[in-house]
């Protein structure tokens, strides 16, 4: 069984590509159709520089929306710590790029404290 390329709602990558913001707009949902209508001055000039940079671009815009210019780029998002490397990809067009960045660490537990259970109330502090 041969795998289709890859389509966001019936178009390919290289319409997507082609298409301007207010057509684009028209295909992602309200939430993201809204952010790409109202674009702030930091999100205008992030898109600027993830059009003309080479190198991978730091960001702390975790609220943008991923767009089809983006895929093929490597962006740098801040998890509130330092900055993770996110290789876009053609099925995270309409996300946001935080979705893809954890901001909390996992919790791995190790044994319980003194006096957290009754058989380790009487154990020696050494």
């Amino acid at each position: 069984m041969m795998r289709k390329g890859f389509s966001y709602k019936g178009k390919t990558l290289e319409e997507l590509q082609n298409m301007s913001f207010p057509e684009l707009a028209s295909l992602l949902n309200s939430e993201g159709s809204r952010k790409i209508k109202r674009l702030g001055e930091q999100e205008k000039k992030f898109i600027k520089k993830v059009q003309t940079s080479k190198k991978p671009v730091r960001t702390h815009l975790r609220s943008m929306i991923v767009l089809p210019f983006m895929v093929g780029k490597t962006i740098l998002v801040h998890d509130g710590k330092g900055f993770q490397p996110v290789n876009v990809i053609e099925e995270m067009i309409g996300h946001r790029l935080g979705e893809f960045v954890f901001t909390r660490g996992r919790v791995s537990h190790s044994a319980p404290g003194i006096g957290a259970t009754r058989s380790s109330a009487s154990l020696s502090v050494k």
